[in-house]
């Protein structure tokens, strides 16, 4: 038996009706989807550990364990940490759990670690890595002894069914926002972008168009071909001089004079010991209080995002059973639960599933090669960053944008006569955008329903469990917005 077929008796290739090579292209696609998280990661946990001078500048040097380290290096020691992290959650993912989801630290929850608990609470980053510590235990425990499953398996139906298309709808406006096609407003929040006068943007729809077109056509991979097209494009635009840096390059390699540099990225910082147990450290001062508020919002966040991704992405790729439910779900909430303790250990924020391994999953991919795939080009990344870095959001974000589409078709599934179900589906699937946030959709879904129940006379077909999760979501929605986090 060859090294092919090992592999697809391994993760069950026939059991999934699928092969090698589609689970290879699904890996491939969930990489370029997610891998602006190299980058990005990084940029924004900095700023936490940099701080910042009297003019309100990112200082351009830091004192760790009594070394001076400069802003240089301290982004590519969390690119390192961020990286690692990111590869030992999809190990767990492929090789335990076998599903084809993506795991890395997560977008909002590190903005929520640096710019509220760090920069706004002036909680050291010690600390916060120390609460993003305990609660990665307290997610093993709860997985362990079955209590994660049992509280998601306790969300209601149209919540369950409507995840998927809340999660497309949120996808989309993300890539959208990132494409520049659409922009802020004073007057009316969003607008359309001045696509016009931005080759960026002019360069975001040609290369959309372009993936719906072999999309439409059935070309696998079509996602992939869209996103390298429009990237080679951009850097050929640039070199020919038809547009500036400013304009075609990714932010994060340019320099201040306009230039294109890949210094912070060429020559990586492969020593992460200064970041490896520092919140050790950060158990030895806590102010009891904030620390519990902080674990607890870490907590709430990590828990409803990765359910709500879990049971959106499972819903698009067909992994759900007919009560909604995931089988073995434990195991993919255990794939973040140790990525996020680990992670907190060698320096970087919460990990948690990816919405982009819908990308993936849309590609085919149905079985833990595909994280493994993804883990893979995550290593590779360590000595390719600036390849990595090199594709610009207006090219990776097509990805979210196609998927975010494809996904809304999960509206089929939702009985829009029942007022219970529409409502319930109808604040999850819009709140989700709104707020900027997979778990607020998820908590206005499932505190409406048990309520729209007993207003149409069925309070008895709501369990006491769906009533008890109602009010600790009340309970979090009065913390997070009540002024006591800063």
């Amino acid at each position: 038996m060859g090294s092919v077929d090992q592999l697809g008796a391994y993760f069950g290739f026939d059991e999934h009706d699928t092969d090698f090579k589609t689970e290879l292209i699904a890996g491939m696609t969930t990489f370029l989807a997610m891998s602006y998280i190299i980058v990005v990661n990084p940029s924004i946990l900095m700023t936490a550990i940099m701080g910042f001078n009297e003019e309100g500048q990112m200082n351009a040097e830091t004192t760790i364990n009594g070394a001076v380290y400069s802003a240089n290096e301290v982004f590519q020691m969390l690119a390192i940490s961020t990286i690692l992290a990111s590869v030992v959650a999809m190990l767990v993912m492929a090789f335990y759990a076998k599903r084809p989801f993506g795991l890395a630290p997560g977008m909002g929850l590190n903005a929520f670690f640096t710019f509220t608990v760090v920069i706004g609470l002036g909680v050291p980053w010690q600390t916060a890595l120390a609460a993003v510590f305990v609660e990665g235990i307290i997610f093993i425990f709860l997985t362990a002894v079955g209590a994660r499953k049992y509280i998601i398996n306790l969300f209601p139906q149209p919540v369950k069914f409507s995840v998927g298309a809340g999660i497309g709808v949120f996808l989309l406006f993300i890539g959208l926002q990132e494409m520049q096609l659409v922009a802020s407003d004073p007057a009316t929040m969003v607008t359309l972008g001045s696509i016009a006068q931005n080759p960026a943007a002019v360069l975001a729809v040609a290369g959309l168009f372009l993936t719906f077109v072999l999309w439409a056509r059935g070309v696998k991979g079509a996602i992939i071909v869209g996103i390298f097209s429009t990237a080679v494009t951009g850097w050929a635009l640039l070199y020919a001089g038809v547009a500036s840096a400013s304009a075609l390059a990714p932010p994060t390699l340019l320099t201040e004079s306009g230039s294109v540099s890949f210094e912070s990225v060429t020559s990586p910082h492969y020593d992460i010991t200064p970041l490896i147990g520092a919140f050790i450290e950060g158990l030895s001062d806590i102010e009891p209080l904030t620390f519990a508020l902080v674990v607890f919002t870490f907590f709430f966040v990590d828990f409803f995002d990765t359910a709500g991704t879990l049971i959106g992405v499972s819903q698009f790729g067909g992994f759900l059973d007919e009560d909604g439910e995931l089988p073995e779900i434990e195991k993919p909430l255990m794939a973040d639960a140790i990525g996020t303790t680990v992670g907190a250990m060698i320096g970087t924020s919460t990990v948690t599933t990816y919405i982009e391994s819908s990308a993936g999953v849309e590609e085919g991919g149905s079985t833990g090669f595909t994280a493994l795939v993804v883990a893979v080009l995550f290593v590779i990344s360590l000595v390719a960053v600036p390849l990595v870095a090199a594709i610009p959001a207006y090219a990776s974000y097509i990805a979210l944008v196609a998927v975010g589409i494809m996904m809304l078709r999960g509206v089929l599934d939702i009985d829009w006569q029942d007022p219970a179900w529409a409502i319930s589906a109808g604040l999850t699937i819009t709140i989700m955008p709104l707020t900027y946030s997979i778990s607020n959709g998820l908590a206005a879904g499932i505190i409406s329903f048990p309520l729209i129940k007993s207003a149409m006379g069925e309070y008895e077909d709501v369990p006491l469990g769906q009533w008890i999760l109602a009010i600790v979501l009340v309970g979090y929605f009065y913390v997070s917005t009540s002024g006591m986090l800063g």
